[in-house]
């Protein structure tokens, strides 16, 4: 049970939620997908909506891909346009050999995978995520980090709950504790996930894109050179927002830092100037 809640989200923006069991995470999370309604108050607002449950209901009578074109044409997408994207995110996933497998035959993983990839293929406006990544093998969860930081550099608002206190930690805008029966703004963590510095350069006078993913800080030099650090959930979506940027700019260098500290790893490679993606 939850009480005087009030509750903005911004757009463009990562946000956790976190309390201890029991508190009312997963119903705070319910209403804000409308799966549930206030008995008082009210939810405003229509952004296109996805949700990934706690506990996904996997015997259901569909493939996997059944399923997930189901989600899609519910989702407004034509039945090919909802094929295609099915078949990206079970691909991402690594699940693509379980497409033609009932759900109720699925492992456990292979389940949560198509849960999420549900919310995915929406492409939605507000993404939430109820312990998305339990039951996630390490890969499939890094899959699931930068889809989160893809749809945050669209313009989307992702709100979640994790039990790892680490996941995302230093990648969230805002954090919000549910407890008592109420909700209050908990402090950012920070220092406890990498950060990526991106060395760039592009014709001296060539401004940075606008609104880049992951709101990096910089610096910008006379001579075209910029150094951008970012989180690393925002890496990936920040190189492609880099490289398809007109003019585009060249990538000299990636380094993995913690802060405060110093580099943990870096890599230059100019062969990251032809790649069309990151």
């Amino acid at each position: 049970m939850l009480r005087g809640v009030d509750l903005v989200l911004p757009a463009r923006a990562l946000v956790r939620v976190e309390g201890a069991n029991g508190t009312g995470k997963s119903t705070l999370l319910r209403l804000l997908a409308r799966i549930d309604a206030p008995s008082e108050g009210r939810v405003t607002g229509r952004p296109r909506t996805a949700y990934v449950p706690e506990r996904f209901p996997a015997a259901l009578p569909f493939t996997a891909a059944g399923y997930l074109v189901r989600i899609g044409r519910v989702h407004g997408l034509r039945a090919s346009e909802a094929a295609d994207r099915a078949d990206h995110w079970l691909t991402r996933f690594g699940a693509a050999a379980h497409a033609r497998t009932p759900l109720a035959e699925l492992s456990k993983g292979t389940s949560q995978k198509v849960a999420v990839a549900q919310a995915l293929l929406a492409e939605p406006e507000l993404l939430v995520l109820d312990e998305a990544w339990t039951g996630l093998d390490t890969e499939a969860r890094d899959v699931l980090d930068r889809a989160v930081a893809e749809r945050v550099a669209a313009g989307a608002t992702v709100v979640y709950v994790d039990h790892d206190p680490r996941r995302l930690a230093g990648s969230a805008d805002a954090a919000y504790r549910v407890e008592g029966l109420g909700l209050t703004a908990a402090p950012l963590a920070t220092g406890l996930e990498p950060r990526v510095r991106i060395e760039a350069t592009a014709p001296p006078g060539t401004p940075l894109p606008s609104e880049l993913p992951g709101a990096p800080a910089y610096t910008l030099t006379d001579d075209g050179t910029a150094r951008l650090t970012v989180p690393a959930a925002h890496s990936d979506a920040l190189l492609g927002a880099l490289l398809t940027a007109r003019p585009r700019w060249h990538i000299g260098g990636v380094e993995q830092v913690r802060e405060p500290g110093g580099v943990l790893q870096q890599h230059r490679s100019p062969t990251l100037d032809g790649d069309p993606a990151p």
